[in-house]
């Protein structure tokens, strides 16, 4: 599964019943609630990194994934337009770009 299908599958379920679908409950409760999942697996998996559990953070980085393109859906941002930002970003060097989001 490549993550245009896995953000092709949430759309999909974000008009299911929230009875029968995870994704379709999370996004029914709004987009505070679905950032707010979104952090709490990032810091799961910044855990894992530390302690240096390669199974655990495998399992923590693919729910990151998953809320992260839940999250995007839940605000109406495509990932195609995530994408599009990359591939804008690329070649350029880290520091320069930046910094040119930053000022410094």
């Amino acid at each position: 599964m490549t993550l245009d299908d896995l953000a092709a599958t949430i759309a999909a379920r974000a008009g299911a019943d929230p009875e029968s679908s995870w994704t379709a409950k999370l996004l029914a409760k709004g987009p505070e609630k679905c950032a707010e999942k979104f952090g709490e697996e990032a810091v799961e998996a910044i855990i894992e990194a530390v302690k240096g559990d390669r199974d655990a953070l495998t399992g923590e980085a693919a729910d990151v994934l998953f809320h992260l393109l839940v999250m995007l859906q839940s605000r109406g941002v495509a990932f195609s337009d995530v994408m599009a930002e990359l591939a804008r970003r690329q070649g350029q060097s880290g520091l320069a770009e930046k910094a040119k989001r930053t000022g410094n």
